[in-house]
């Protein structure tokens, strides 16, 4: 590789870490805000409601994900990037504008979830760039999962902070808590983006030399000719909604739960948040330790390892009853302090350093060998993440009706799953397939 395509390659990895960042900083302004949302009357209360907008940001990766995989063939991995940074600016803008009080006639909530849906179409976008892109410049392998693995420790940043800063910004919650108080959150997003779109139209970025494909490259097959990368579609959808599922019911539960018996936290909304983001840190450290043995061990090893760890955690966590409390030390933005959970929320948390690992994992062992469908594969798992608005919505759904940890077998389930996927699904058994 000469000089010039090393420089390239450097500049191309830095970008995608950025878009990296800012697609979880999007995506984690929906569960706080669903706090705001649950407490509205329009709402009643109900977990379910209260994570439509969360709903609505992976709904829009069903509509999104197969065009988005297309945009890559036909205008490239920079105008795609770019086009979904705009549509980013648009749908926080959209989220923005619910807080008006002079829209009188229309509902602030409803406004919030067209802007979430806009929202959701610009990160997949993002995500459709991002993955395969970092994928194929590390040559795929173990290399390429390290990339994304390097590219998560940003994303799980930037979803630590978010619902922390939401949180202190909204403090305790009331039924006359409305959507501006959030709006210095969303003046932030709407700078980043602008300021992103700036920077990327000048930065020199050429699609990856592996996996290329113009108007004119013939596709005898499709991504789902392959076993191993149906199997993994599958994995990727559920393993979204255990992602986004654990730390937004945990959320509500906190909201939910007494300290000593008797009276919601004061401060319920803030600890709720300081719990979710402390889940999405301990992700990010799980990241980044993973990225210094990603060279060594294989996604596979990983994803079995993690697996089984992250099942286990979930049942000890639904089979003690959440009355067991314990002193844990929550992230709140500038230092840790010792705070009263349940021992079920702390286990829960923990599940964060499991869930780490498993999106690189997953896509890196569900696109391996498929060289020139790469980027139709993209688009295919950038639909399948709607699993992240369905499965958090079911469990909800369970939440409401039956209790909050009965709703964690959604999440058990899942990983069980993917744990199957990992032992015996990710195989490509399909290597007789020309892929050039």
């Amino acid at each position: 590789m000469s000089n010039q395509q090393k420089n390239g390659s450097i500049i191309a990895i830095i970008t995608m870490m950025f878009l990296y960042a800012m697609i979880a900083f999007v995506t984690n302004l929906a569960a706080p805000i669903g706090v705001v949302m649950k407490n509205d009357p329009e709402v009643g209360g109900s977990n379910m409601l209260a994570m439509l907008g969360n709903f609505m940001n992976f709904f829009a990766y069903l509509f999104m994900g197969i065009p988005a995989g297309k945009m890559l063939t036909r205008i490239g991995y920079k105008k795609t990037a770019l086009l979904g940074i705009m549509v980013g600016f648009i749908g926080v803008m959209v989220q923005w504008i619910s807080g008006f009080e002079a829209l009188e006639g229309y509902s602030d909530n409803a406004i919030y979830l067209l802007g979430a849906f806009v929202s959701g179409i610009s990160v997949c976008l993002l995500n459709t760039v991002v993955n395969p892109m970092l994928n194929l410049i590390g040559g795929g392998g173990n290399r390429g999962n390290q990339l994304n693995l390097i590219g998560g420790t940003l994303n799980s940043l930037a979803g630590t902070l978010t619902p922390m800063l939401v949180g202190a910004l909204i403090g305790e919650v009331t039924k006359s808590t409305d959507f501006v108080e959030i709006n210095l959150v969303l003046y932030i997003a709407m700078a980043v983006f602008a300021a992103a779109f700036i920077a990327l139209v000048f930065i020199p970025i050429r699609d990856p030399e592996l996996g290329r494909v113009t108007s004119s490259t013939k596709f005898e097959h499709s991504p789902w000719s392959f076993r191993h990368c149906t199997l993994g579609v599958i994995a990727i959808f559920l393993y979204v909604g255990v992602e986004v599922g654990i730390p937004g019911t945990l959320n509500f539960y906190i909201a939910d739960t007494t300290e000593k018996g008797a009276g919601l936290l004061a401060n319920a909304a803030a600890i709720g948040g300081f719990v979710a983001g402390t889940y999405w840190l301990l992700m990010l450290v799980g990241r980044l330790c993973s990225t210094f043995i990603a060279g060594k061990v294989s996604s596979k090893q990983m994803m079995i390892a993690t697996n089984g760890i992250g099942m286990l955690l979930i049942l000890l966590a639904i089979f003690i009853p959440k009355e067991v409390m314990t002193s844990m030390p929550l992230f709140t933005g500038k230092s840790f302090e010792m705070t009263q959970v349940p021992v079920s929320a702390m286990l829960l948390v923990l599940c964060g350093l499991c869930t780490s690992i498993m999106w690189a994992s997953i896509f890196n062992l569900a696109t391996e060998g498929l060289g020139k469908y790469t980027a139709q594969a993209s688009g295919i798992f950038m639909m399948m993440v709607v699993g992240g608005g369905v499965m958090p919505l079911v469990q909800n759904f369970i939440a409401d009706n039956v209790g909050y940890m009965v709703s964690y077998i959604i999440p058990l389930l899942s990983m069980a799953y993917m744990f199957y996927y990992a032992m015996f699904g990710s195989k490509n058994v399909n290597t007789d397939i020309p892929v050039e």
